[in-house]
């Protein structure tokens, strides 16, 4: 037995993840597979197109075994964030030997070596002096690593699947476990672009196909969704929310805010949609992807004290019988279960962590475009194919 961890939005699940699974097998020999990952809300500042039900299902459908939840906190965190929980979470199961991710480099070790170039700039006196200048995390990083290291490092680290794929590595390191990185080439289409091959496309582009009732069978043998969600569904919920709280309260948002925190105060005072909003709060230190994190985060209530602890639980969507092995081989490092109800009662901090959860799936629920009630939280059943 030797199992692989993904982590994974699969917002939506295409040809492109099917074959990443199939390589993760393939070339480094995986016998199960395991994925973490998001729930309904993503790392870039987003609902997810489909419920995590249904991705759950068509990660299944498409090669994984077992698909357990990154935490809404995580996956509305930086990348850094991001890669740390849910590597504990893969690293909690206990028979994880190796962490597969998609890249450009397609090398590993040249993947190391960045992650060490990363570690050693963040460290570094001139990085913390860029960033109080007003230099945003990506450029004071760039810099740094540019002063001290080779070009083919810095390219490295231009390339989207690259950067987060160091996050990992520096992840790993941290928690010095078991589990071993490796990867595998992205092929067909870039992160977010429009561009593609004849099968394989990007998830951004497929997104805009499936919300304009596209024909996608091309690209997805899964995309048979019923439900699709928006942020724009819920814009007004957002603005409303945001304009209830005090200056405190934005403060006291995850990541440091950087002087943000009043940025948004001040914006949402004015600002009557979303897309004005974002744009008023937007500067040259901060990616819009940070921007609409901190607006999600400010919206579903989360502050930086959820990223103080790892994730308390690792809450199971969906298994096959390949995936209740993975469950029976290791020694869990934390509460696993089916049941966020269940989790809840195993620790303050695991109830604290489901509230959370409750309330972004209450809201979520308003993002569909077939609105839902409150409380699927707590009666969805996991997919068990």
């Amino acid at each position: 037995m030797k199992t692989a961890a993904i982590i994974c939005e699969y917002n939506p699940f295409h040809n492109g993840h099917k074959y990443h699974i199939e390589q993760t097998r393939l070339q480094h020999g995986a016998t199960h597979i395991v994925c973490v990952m998001s729930g309904n809300f993503t790392q870039r500042g987003d609902v997810a197109l489909a419920d995590k039900y249904a991705r759950a299902r068509a990660a299944l459908m498409g090669g994984a075994d077992l698909v357990v939840e990154l935490p809404t906190p995580f996956a509305l965190s930086s990348a850094e964030h991001f890669a740390m929980g849910a590597c504990r979470i893969a690293d909690s199961l206990g028979c994880v030997n190796m962490l597969s991710f998609g890249s450009e480099c397609g090398d590993v070790s040249v993947l190391e070596e960045a992650a060490g170039a990363v570690e050693y700039a963040v460290q570094n006196d001139e990085f913390f002096s860029l960033m109080r200048k007003g230099a945003s995390y990506p450029a004071a990083l760039k810099q740094t690593v540019e002063k001290n290291y080779t070009p083919d490092v810095v390219q490295t680290l231009t390339e989207p699947n690259n950067t987060l794929a160091v996050e990992y590595i520096r992840a790993l390191d941290k928690l010095g476990g078991m589990i071993k990185p490796v990867t595998v080439m992205r092929s067909g289409a870039a992160h977010d672009s429009d561009e593609g091959s004849d099968t394989v496309i990007s998830a951004s582009r497929l997104r805009k196909m499936l919300s304009a009732g596209e024909d996608v069978s091309t690209y997805t043998d899964f995309a048979d969704y019923e439900n699709f969600a928006h942020i724009e569904n819920i814009e007004t919920a957002i603005l409303a929310k945001l304009r209830t709280m005090s200056k405190s309260e934005f403060e006291r948002l995850p990541n440091g805010t950087g002087g943000m925190d009043s940025r948004i105060y001040k914006a949402v005072r004015t600002a009557v949609s979303l897309p004005q909003l974002l744009l008023m709060i937007k500067s040259k230190n901060f990616t819009m992807a940070r921007i609409r994190r901190l607006v999600l985060c400010a919206f579903l209530g989360i502050t930086g004290n959820e990223l103080k602890n790892p994730p308390a639980y690792a809450r199971i969507l969906g298994m096959n019988s390949k995936g209740r092995e993975i469950l029976a081989a290791g020694e869990h490092k934390l509460p696993v279960d089916t049941s966020l109800s269940a989790l809840a009662k195993t620790s303050a901090e695991a109830e604290r962590f489901a509230r959370l959860e409750e309330r972004a799936g209450n809201l979520y629920a308003l993002a569909l475009d077939k609105k839902q009630p409150c409380g699927a939280e707590f009666t969805s059943k996991p997919v068990i194919i």
